[in-house]
């Protein structure tokens, strides 16, 4: 009976696992590139049957859907230019290399990284594209249709190094589709539009929130598996995190009392993104220290009502700068009080 009743354990978890993750790997765009590379390195034709094996992967036809729904040119001409480079044919055994161990990376365990900081029943459905292509970026794309993950083949990037990006990502991904709660936004919706552009910004410390989650809590350093140089600037940055909550909060200060133009507002929140600027910086520590305070389940609630986070931090911080000699900023009554 006991045997028994462990295997149907065993079942719920597995049916409760498959029904909360969908994830596949889509990896026909980095293949059809690599034939294409490995026919130049052995010096046979390229046929057009090549190329359309490249422009007619499902990879290829959504990373142009992408780029043209920003109004990015990407025609198939230079994409042949781009392949046929002496800079790809350099890279081509090290993309090789980078794309088969990026294969076998473990999409399993990253996903449920992701759903330990999401809400209970969240669920997180998405393909993933290992891509090789002109413009050095990964991205999200398309989170309320078809969820789309697309990862650049980076030969400087490990297999674990991706496990990480992927596991980032993939919060992105579950966070689309199971915040703000329906509560908070039927609540939100109903806030003048000023708040909700403010609130819509406070939400740019998902970012800090999912790098806590890639890395698997808030006991191990968010780039543990980095490069020294990656885990160095990382580092220093966080040093800066009094003066780069401040900025942020006159920023957000400024678009809630509505002293910026659409212009002034795209240009400010953006540039907090940096490399990994403030939104991932102030973001993670704010997420931290929460979770150390109060738990993960508080933090995962101000995760999904963004309205709470300050108010939530500022009372970890409090409490954190009566024992504490390192002195934690906190956010204004003001910037509280206003976006409610």
């Amino acid at each position: 009976m006991k045997i028994a009743s462990a295997l149907i354990i065993i079942c719920v978890i597995c049916e409760l696992a498959s029904a909360q993750v969908n994830v596949r790997l889509v990896t026909d765009e980095a293949e059809a590139v690599l034939a294409i590379l490995a026919k130049r390195k052995a010096n046979q034709p390229i046929t057009e049957a090549d190329w359309q094996r490249v422009f007619q992967s499902e990879g290829y036809t959504r990373l142009k859907q992408r780029e043209t729904s920003m109004k990015r040119s990407f025609e198939e001409a230079d994409f042949k230019t781009f392949v046929l480079s002496d800079q790809s044919a350099e890279r081509a055994a090290a993309l090789e290399e980078t794309f088969e161990k990026w294969k076998r990376a473990d999409i399993t365990r990253a996903a449920r990284l992701a759903l330990d900081y999401l809400p209970r029943g969240a669920q997180i459905k998405a393909k993933i594209y290992p891509v090789i292509k002109p413009r050095e970026n990964s991205f999200v794309f398309d989170t309320t249709n078809d969820p789309a993950i697309f990862l650049y083949v980076d030969p400087e990037k490990t297999r674990e190094q991706f496990e990480n990006t992927l596991a980032h990502e993939l919060h992105h991904i579950g966070y689309a589709g199971s915040c703000p709660s329906k509560q908070a936004e039927d609540e939100i919706s109903k806030l003048p539009p000023n708040v909700r552009t403010t609130l819509t910004w406070v939400g740019a410390f998902g970012e800090g929130i999912a790098m806590l989650a890639a890395a698997g809590g808030p006991d191990i350093h968010p780039h543990a598996v980095s490069n020294p140089e990656d885990r160095a600037r990382w580092d220093k940055d966080l040093g800066n995190f009094n003066d780069d909550l401040k900025k942020v909060e006159k920023f957000l200060l400024d678009v809630l009392e509505k002293k910026l133009t659409d212009e002034q507002i795209q240009q400010t929140g953006y540039s907090f993104f940096g490399t990994q600027g403030p939104w991932y910086t102030v973001g993670w520590k704010m997420s931290v220290l929460i979770e150390k305070t109060f738990g993960r389940a508080k933090l995962i609630e101000c995760t999904c009502d963004q309205r709470k986070l300050f108010s939530t931090y500022n009372q970890a911080a409090e409490k954190h700068n009566r024992t504490s000699r390192e002195l934690l900023a906190v956010w204004s009554s003001t910037l509280i009080n206003g976006i409610q």
